[in-house]
């Protein structure tokens, strides 16, 4: 797979984390739309099990291989089942992630570990484990989901935004490691996407800034075209809605007043003054 002319992914074997609920559950059924194979990861067996019964009613070839990703036994474990039944696939589909919205001293420390191990050490585990075959095809693409809060910080999810910034970093690094490998890296960041997120994580909906509540929602569906699209072009970088890339564009030109304006319109920490 490669970039510059586009990639069918027809016949393609592509893996994808967090396949079994929200934006990797509407990218899989969308990869299985394009004619790609799927390997399909995720904790809940039965909710994965049911999605690959469905893509291969519809005639499409998906596998379901549950694992904790955020344990990298059983990743290692799980890409060996991987390679054995399928092959080393052509490209990764990073949408595993989790966390609640908690300022610092709300947040357990087992859950502060577990905000990290899905995303960022998902994404570490999983490409450090097909990445050496994928070197040695000297093709792939590796795509990551991420969050507008790996650029752009609000209060009251410490532990999110630092899970997400991780996940970007390891991005970009990897992308710098990569050039000239043939394997692409690429990032997807949507902004507010409606999804049972909001159900599982009480009050998550209301420490969302003001300022973002502008943006136009999205639907997992919406998402799952665009990380489609840019697995097929290999994009660097695709930012949606339009209004969040219009934000992004201008984030590192004024920070500060970024920076200003989501604490001015976002949730306050109960001890803070008026002024910040």
């Amino acid at each position: 797979m490669r970039g510059g002319v586009g990639v069918r992914l027809s016949g393609r074997l592509v893996l994808v984390t967090g396949a079994s609920s929200g934006i990797g559950w509407a990218t899989t059924r969308r990869l299985a739309h394009a004619g790609a194979r799927l390997a399909l990861v995720a904790r809940r067996r039965e909710a994965l099990e049911a999605l690959a019964r469905e893509i291969q009613s519809g005639g499409g070839m998906a596998r379901a291989y549950p694992a904790d990703l955020g344990d990298p036994t059983a990743v290692r474990r799980m890409a060996e089942a991987v390679r054995r039944e399928l092959g080393v696939p052509d490209a990764l589909v990073h949408a595993a992630g989790a966390g609640r919205w908690l300022f610092v001293e709300e947040t357990p420390p087992e859950e502060a570990v577990r905000m990290m191990q899905a995303p960022y050490f998902a994404a570490f585990f999983v490409t450090q484990a097909f990445l050496p075959g994928m070197l040695e095809r000297g093709r792939g693409v590796v795509c990551v989901i991420n969050s507008p809060a790996a650029l752009q910080p609000w209060p009251g999810a410490t532990g999110y935004v630092a899970a997400r910034w991780a996940l970007r970093g390891f991005t970009e690094a990897l992308r710098l490691d990569l050039r000239g490998t043939g394997i692409a890296v690429c990032s997807v960041v949507a902004g507010r996407v409606r999804s049972a997120y909001w159900q599982h994580n009480p009050g998550a909906i209301e420490r969302v800034p003001r300022l973002a509540r502008l943006i136009p929602d999205l639907t997992p569906e919406a998402v799952a075209r665009v990380v489609v699209r840019a697995l097929e072009k290999e994009s660097r970088l695709v930012v949606v809605p339009w209004a969040l890339r219009v934000m992004y564009a201008l984030h590192p030109f004024a920070p500060r007043l970024a920076e200003a304006l989501v604490w001015r319109t976002g949730y306050r920490h109960p001890r803070a003054g008026r002024r910040g």
